[in-house]
Parts: C-alpha cells; structure tokens; sequence
C-alpha cells in the first residue's frame, strides 16, 4: 500500500528524527511511504493569526500535490487539523471546496492512521523506558484521536506508562499564541514541567511535535534529563 507522507515545518526544519521515524513505522506496518517534493507549510499558522485568505494558495497547492494519494499521513495532528479546514476556506459553489474535502477525508494523523486505518494498534515496538504521556490539545480535543496513541504505546514492549498529574493541562505553545502572550505561555509551560518532573518519569511522550518542541526546549534549559519522544520514535523502537 502506497500512502503519501506530509512532513510538517517543524519536522522538517527542527525535528527531522520524527519524519524518519514516521519513515520506519510506517514502513514497520507495511506501507511504503512516498514523499512529494515540493511540500509548503499547511497555512496553520496563518489561519489561527486570522489571515485565512493567506492559506488559500497554499491549501490549493497542498490538495493539488496530493491530489493522487490514496492517504496522505502526518505526524501531526495540528496540520492534519488544518487541512480538514481546508473546504472551510472555498464558497460553496467553488469546486476547490468538493476536492478539498475529498483529500480532508484522507488525510490522518499518524497513530489515527495506524489503529482506525490500517488496524495495527501493536507494531512489535520494544522501548524498556518509564515514561508519561503529554496529550496534546490538537489530538485530543481537536481531532479527538488521543486514545488512538494510548492504544499504540499500551502495546510498546517494555514501556511503564505513569499518569501525569493534570493531564488535560496544555503545554502553553498553541502557535502564535506563545509569541502574542509570552508571559502567558511560559507561566502554562512551566506548570506542565513540573507535572512532568513530578511524574518521576524518565521520558515524556507526545504526538504532537510543537508540543515537544516547546517542552523539550524548556526541559533542556532546567538541565532536566528527561527524554522528550515524539510517538513516531516510540514506535520505531525495536521488534519485540
């Protein structure tokens, strides 16, 4: 099965483990992943700005380069979000509005695409590791896939989940939100930390990479060792 993989900015410029992890569980489950040349930022950050008009060139040029997947796959769930959006952004009449929904209907979040999809919760992934899970907002309360991660890291070999105290508690990045409200942001950042550090984890996950990234930036700056893991990492851990 051919599926197309749509690497986000922040995996491609900052984190580009997470796009090769998501490389080798999608390979693991079977897929062979294609990558169009040529990709563009979804416009997510645009959007939650309030400039919608700036996204419609580059959700035209999203839905024509992946025009022809049969799935498009995303390790995060905050593009994946923006690109249902997309049909929003065209008047009824306009046929760029029917091609958008078609490809938003096939376009998933990795671990949605992984469990509801392909119907592989267990990929034989092995990571003897206590850690706990930061769920992201975008997964759990947008897409409402936040189970789906449970389900594949309940089924990592060698993995100690511990609860994380206030679990609902966002990590304070939310895009432009972090740059309009600084102070803001690092006060909400700061009480997620020390619901990591509280944990006694020695590892946090997330699927959600602007998430790790801001959690992983203020980790390193406490000198913390904690390990900050995007899911595609977990899941790429050696066969059981």
């Amino acid at each position: 099965m051919d599926v197309y993989l749509f690497v986000p900015c922040l995996v491609e410029h900052v984190l580009p483990q997470v796009g090769e992890a998501t490389v080798a569980v999608l390979t693991r489950a079977g897929v062979s992943p294609r990558l169009p040349a040529g990709q563009t930022c979804c416009g997510q950050f645009a959007y939650k700005r309030g400039r919608a008009e700036a996204v419609v060139p580059l959700a035209k040029r999203f839905i024509e380069l992946f025009a022809q997947a049969s799935a498009v796959v995303c390790p995060s769930a905050s593009c994946v979000a923006m690109v249902r959006r997309y049909p929003e952004l065209f008047d009824a009449a306009d046929p760029w509005r029917e091609r958008a929904a078609r490809l938003a209907a096939r376009t998933h979040e990795l671990g949605e695409y992984l469990v509801d999809v392909l119907g592989c919760p267990d990929l034989g992934a092995r990571l003897p590791l206590t850690a706990t899970l930061h769920e992201s907002c975008q997964a759990t309360r947008v897409l409402g896939v936040g189970d789906h991660t449970k389900r594949l890291l309940a089924a990592v070999d060698g993995l100690e989940l511990v609860p994380l105290p206030h679990p609902e508690r966002c990590c304070g990045f939310g895009g432009g939100f972090s740059v309009e409200y600084p102070e803001v942001s690092l006060a909400i950042l700061e009480k997620k930390i020390g619901d990591i550090l509280e944990s006694g984890a020695r590892a946090v996950i997330t699927a959600e990479p602007s998430c790790l990234l801001n959690i992983a930036s203020a980790l390193a700056k406490r000198g913390s060792a904690v390990r900050p893991l995007h899911l595609a990492e977990v899941l790429a851990g050696g066969a059981a």
